[in-house]
């Protein structure tokens, strides 16, 4: 089954708890802590691959965990760290979180991307010794791995897209001019999951087709196919939208698609087109002007208009060279137009990672930022040395002092990062 949509909940590993030890050995004195710490969770990536051609291994599988860190040990021994995960996707994936926010576009074979983060692993006891604790009792947690729910979406990569209402003909230009087997049949529908082909124009031009299931009136609402496929021709650089000779009305035929261009994206509607009336073999010269001139009148100035038969072969390989010219335009602009690279690069003050508020809640003052939160995912709540701790550095940071000037009052509760303590 072709599968070009999924949401998962991708979640990396958390990191392995510090152990919280002392030595303990015969003729030995007060051995002193040696609690190790814990190791690193695993890391989430995404790996563009040929191979892939679908998310239907996603289609089951909403969960995508890397492995957690192992808790540190006695004898000061670290916890091994949580193996990474390399998730396979299709060239053409972008992931998105569930708001829309892009993490990742995964555009050739290979590219691979950092998509979640590991947490880190807490300190044993071992890691908190000094010439003034000399017995320290504290052990931290592990730090959560990054875990959101996202988006998959396959948008396939091709120079060229093929539109048109059902039984239009794109499958029989595509199988015509490539070595794609689509299915072929005479009625409508009968494309149902997009297809590829490519496509040789001479001996120097090679130009990739996608071919995606005919739309009808109202698409954009979900009736017949719906839109859904319509991603696959948001990255080609052209688009030909092919008409059957046949229609009973050639304009409204043409306006169908074009109305439902617009209303899944006003990008898309405007993005180039190569008009192609198909399936005039047997028609006279006078009725074929006559589709062209009707089409001409709702055409955009400009736009190239052809009639081809997909079938015989004939004014195929005109509509071929027409792309090439286009493609050729297209490559020439891009060389023209100043790469990203010479630009001057736009410096941004980066969010501190130390950054903090305080937000008051009825009786509740609330601490935000980064740095603060993971110090006190890491606290063992339970363990008053660990809390006194966390109190220490929120001082520190100046988090008591904004406290105090807030007038905080003795008994209070302190939130951070949904963990609670009294002042």
């Amino acid at each position: 089954m072709f599968v070009d949509k999924v949401e998962v909940t991708i979640r990396a590993g958390k990191g392995g708890d510090g152990k919280l030890s002392f030595r303990h050995e015969k003729f030995v004195e007060r051995g002193g802590p040696d609690g190790g710490d814990g190791g690193n969770g695993g890391d989430v990536y995404a790996e563009a691959s040929n191979n892939q051609n679908t998310l239907a291994s996603f289609r089951y599988k909403k969960l995508v965990a890397a492995n957690p860190g192992d808790n540190g040990e006695k004898r000061k021994k670290h916890g091994r760290a949580g193996q990474n995960l390399v998730v396979k996707l299709p060239v053409g994936t972008v992931i998105t979180t569930a708001d829309g926010n892009v993490i990742a576009d995964l555009t050739y074979n290979g590219q691979k991307e950092l998509i979640a983060k590991g947490g880190k692993g807490g300190f044993g006891n071992a890691h908190f010794t000094s010439s003034t604790r000399q017995a320290p009792r504290i052990a931290e947690f592990g730090e959560p791995g990054e875990e959101f729910a996202a988006v998959f979406e396959l948008k396939m990569i091709a120079d060229i897209g093929l539109i048109g209402l059902p039984n239009a003909g794109k499958s029989t230009l595509l199988a015509k001019i490539s070595n794609a087997r689509p299915e072929i049949a005479d009625y409508p529908f009968t494309t149902l999951k997009p297809n590829l082909g490519v496509v040789d124009i001479d001996k120097d031009t090679t130009v990739l087709f996608a071919d995606i299931p005919g739309l009808i009136e109202g698409a954009s609402q979900g009736k017949g196919l719906g839109d859904e496929f319509l991603r696959h021709v948001e990255r080609t650089k052209l688009l030909v939208h092919l008409v059957d000779a046949y229609q009973d009305n050639i304009a409204q035929a043409y306006q169908t698609i074009i109305d439902e261009l617009a209303a899944y994206s006003p990008k898309l509607a405007k993005k180039p087109q190569i008009v192609v009336i198909n399936k005039i073999e047997g028609l006279d010269q006078e009725i074929i002007g006559d589709h062209i001139n009707t089409i001409k009148k709702s055409a955009k100035r400009g736009t190239k208009i052809l009639a081809i038969s997909a079938h015989s072969g004939q004014g195929v390989q005109q509509l071929l060279f027409e792309i090439k010219k286009y493609l050729q335009k297209v490559a020439e602009k891009q060389a023209k137009t100043k790469r990203p690279e010479d630009e001057l690069p736009v410096i941004k003050l980066p969010k501190l990672e130390a950054d903090w508020r305080v937000v008051k809640r009825k009786n509740e003052f609330v601490v935000i930022g980064r740095k603060i939160e993971r110090f006190a995912s890491r606290t063992d709540f339970d363990s008053s040395a660990g809390v006194q701790r966390l109190r220490d550095i929120m001082r520190k940071m100046g988090i008591m002092n904004e406290l105090e000037r807030r007038q905080i009052k003795p008994g209070q509760k302190i939130i951070v990062d949904q963990n609670s303590l009294e002042y």
